[in-house]
């Protein structure tokens, strides 16, 4: 990230355009974390303009993912695809279209315990058009993005003294994680 915003940084129009890739990257993998790309977004463009650079980039990549699993589905034969959902949700959306499907994703988005990438699994699944599901992706994912952004904004801004010890808090609590854990696997 470091190279990000310094070499490219002074290019704004390149950096957005890198931004956006990576984002959708980050999207298509799955696992990797955006908030390392947002707070570059916003140490380069500022809260506002890195905010939304995220939203965009957020958006785009959920869309690129729908795609690409819409294509991967119609390749499975429809034997193989009647998997069982654990959540209700997710087994309705599967099985819905239209305004209702529009509802379900937005809501699920909202939640932060349903992966994003399964909603967008189960999304690309069911009968729900690619705009329909933009729209709803995207403003599910605003609220979330808008507190990560925030929470990188006041870190980032946070005296040095605030980020060592919020580092170090978060660190120990780390590490006391893993000791439970041990000591509970050993139970």
């Amino acid at each position: 990230m470091e190279f990000l915003i310094e070499r490219i940084g002074s290019h704004p129009l390149l950096f957005m355009l890198i931004s956006l890739l990576l984002n959708t990257l980050i999207a298509i993998s799955g696992i990797l974390p955006s908030a390392f790309l947002t707070a570059a977004n916003i140490l380069v463009l500022g809260f506002a303009n890195g905010l939304l650079l995220s939203i965009a980039g957020e958006a785009i990549g959920a869309v690129v993912c729908f795609l690409l699993y819409r294509k991967g589905l119609a390749i499975i034969p429809s034997s193989q695809k009647k998997a069982k959902f654990m959540n209700t949700f997710l087994n309705r959306l599967r099985k819905t279209g239209g305004m209702e499907a529009v509802f379900l994703v937005l809501f699920l988005r909202l939640l932060p315990f349903i992966p994003s990438g399964l909603v967008t699994l189960t999304a690309a699944y069911s009968k729900m058009r690619t705009l329909s599901f933009a729209a709803a992706s995207t403003a599910g994912k605003i609220p979330a993005l808008y507190i990560e952004a925030y929470s990188i904004d006041v870190a980032l801004n946070a005296r040095t003294q605030w980020q060592i010890g919020a580092l170090i808090a978060i660190i120990f609590l780390f590490a006391i994680w893993i000791l439970w854990k041990r000591k509970n696997k050993d139970i």
